[in-house]
């Protein structure tokens, strides 16, 4: 017996059964999964530059025989929807598992979406598990399942199901044979041909799942008090047992095709049938589709954000589940970019150079909050270089502030390549920050094309930037260490006064927690000369403090990395560096 959250026990399901090629993108709740799949015995595993190449990297891989494990969050899923849908026409030869992770409650993530309606339109089965057994146990069969009806299958998470820890029984490794490929246009070459006779042995293939959704293991009625009936899947489950220990409950572990038989059976035994989702109407909006009627809760629930058993135990007026809430008084702790982040700077002078900045997914979306206040748009992977783009088409021929857009690297090799490229094509104006900290930061600092380190550790070779924009076209490049002030200024002024050129300035320097690549200095002091004017706390460092009295700044000795940017903006030298050099 381990202790293991979701995301190691799918990694542990997908090992027991054989899959032997992990591929993926980083991203928050699911980024663990691969990155536990890489240290198993006899696999290989890859980032891949986005979700759309790694799902094409496993479906080739697919094709080939081999057993594939493909990771990504939710919004992953939409990046990759255009070879998810066909791949339901082609269907697999190896078994096909992809990892879908939510974020009900936007924990790390720009929406919320359910990625049970991507399951719904492309036709492919979703198994939703309630804890990390049943993600083992899932996914392990979910290969089975893959090759049995010619389909991939989702394995949806949540984030509390992704990295909760529960008692799991794993077992050993499958044996598993490489299966042969056959030379089989009318599978894989899906022109419009071969894919009407592919759409026509999916309605097959559905039909055959729908029958088994009603008999398989995973469907299940618990009957307790006949007076009250829920349907429920995933994390929902478990606070449902918690919050209505005594109601009846029908547990969906397949939640698509739904089993209609079951559905009908349920609602025939209880009194009164409910059904609970979080964040969603998937699971109600399709029950009500079958022509199956669920009753309102007593107390309307919370349409967004998680579900917790307090939240459903009130919505029932049944007696509230022991819960214990923070203290009142604790003090608030926003994000922030770390002390000593070396692209703080940028924000500070986009600020003070007063820009529409249009920014990126990552650390960097930070740069939005006060003091910084830098930025003015964050929407999805790569948009902040388009969306900059559509600015200057919009305010062509008027006065306006300097348009930038800003992007960290890993999002740029994501994303970002094609977004320059289109304004290059298009000729198109404006200034474009790529801030190279040397590492994928928000997701925990994995590797990507631009540091060239992979998951595995092989020899790779970092992409270089500057020839990439090069050749893109793009003929203003500078590149500058974030750390200098002035030459941060200095750049970026350059950049935007050149109004009728594309400019891209690359911001190259290490993230302070790539302790590899970076190494603090002694750390820095606030002496009698301080004035109290601000200057430095206006950069938003969580080592720099104000006293709430004088107002004058402090350095909290224990945070300070030595970076040295406050100094930089002190005009009165009242901040320097203490004795005792390198830590």
């Amino acid at each position: 017996m381990e202790l293991l959250s979701g995301n190691e026990a799918i990694a542990q399901g997908a090992w027991e059964a054989g899959a032997s090629i992990g591929v993926g993108y980083p991203g928050t709740p699911s980024t663990e999964t691969l990155e536990a799949f890489a240290k198993k015995d006899d696999v290989y595993a890859e980032w891949c530059p986005n979700e759309k190449v790694a799902l094409e990297v496993g479906i080739g891989a697919s094709a080939a025989g081999k057993r594939v494990l493909a990771t990504m969050k939710h919004v992953g899923v939409n990046v990759a929807a255009d070879p998810l849908f066909t791949l339901a026409y082609t269907g697999v030869n190896g078994g096909l598992v992809l990892l879908a992770a939510d974020d009900p409650g936007m924990h790390s993530s720009q929406n919320e979406q359910d990625s049970r309606f991507y399951a719904l339109a492309a036709r492919i089965p979703s198994m939703d598990p309630s804890d990390s057994q049943e993600a083992l146990d899932f996914t392990r069969n979910a290969y089975e399942l893959s090759e049995r009806f010619d389909l991939p299958v989702i394995i949806r998470s949540t984030v509390r199901i992704s990295h909760a820890k529960t008692p799991v029984e794993t077992g050993k490794r499958m044996s598993y044979t490489l299966k042969p490929y056959e030379k089989d246009a009318s599978k894989w070459v899906m022109m419009p041909a071969y894919a009407k006779g592919r759409r026509t042995s999916l309605d097959g293939r559905n039909d055959e799942l729908k029958a088994y959704v009603n008999e398989c293991p995973y469907n299940r009625i618990e009957m307790r008090d006949s007076d009250i009936g829920i349907i429920c899947s995933g994390a929902v489950y478990e606070y449902v047992r918690d919050a209505l220990p005594h109601a009846s409950v029908l547990k969906l572990g397949i939640t698509w095709p739904l089993p209609e038989n079951i559905l009908r059976e349920f609602e025939e035994q209880v009194d009164t049938l409910y059904c609970i989702d979080e964040a969603s109407d998937y699971l109600s909006s399709q029950i009500k589709a079958l022509g199956i009627n669920l009753a309102d809760t007593p107390q309307a629930l919370p349409i967004a954000g998680e579900l917790s058993a307090r939240a459903i135990a009130l919505a029932f007026d049944s007696a509230v589940p022991t819960s214990y809430d923070a203290e009142s008084n604790l003090p608030a702790r926003p994000p922030a970019l770390c002390a000593g982040c070396p692209h703080r700077l940028v924000f500070k002078e986009l600020s003070r150079a007063r820009c529409i900045v249009t920014g990126d997914i990552g650390c960097y979306t930070l740069g939005a909050l006060p003091p910084l206040s830098a930025l003015d748009s964050t929407v999805c992977m790569g948009a902040s270089i388009s969306m900059a783009h559509g600015f200057e088409l919009a305010l062509e021929n008027t006065e306006h502030a300097p348009v930038v857009g800003v992007i960290g690297d890993s999002t740029f090799a994501h994303s970002g390549i094609t977004s320059l490229l289109n304004t290059v094509y298009n000729q198109g104006s404006g200034t474009v920050c790529i801030l190279d900290n040397r590492t994928t930061g928000m997701t925990g600092h994995q590797g990507n094309p631009v540091n060239g380190k992979t998951l595995q550790e092989r020899i790779s070779r970092e992409l270089n930037l500057e020839q990439l924009i090069e050749a893109l076209g793009v003929e203003h490049i500078q590149t500058v260490n974030p750390n200098d002030a002035q030459a941060t200024r200095a750049a970026i002024k350059e950049a935007i006064e050149a109004t009728d050129a594309l400019s891209v300035i690359i911001f190259r320097s290490p993230c302070v927690l790539l302790r590899d690549s970076f190494t603090p200095s002694a750390p820095y002091t606030v002496n009698a000369s301080c004035t109290s004017c601000g200057a430095c706390i206006s950069l938003g460092c969580p080592a720099l403090a104000k006293d709430p009295d004088t107002g004058a700044a402090s350095i909290m000795a224990d945070m300070c990395v030595g970076c040295g940017q406050c100094a930089q903006y002190c005009k009165f030298e009242a901040i320097e560096q203490t004795q005792g050099g390198l830590r």
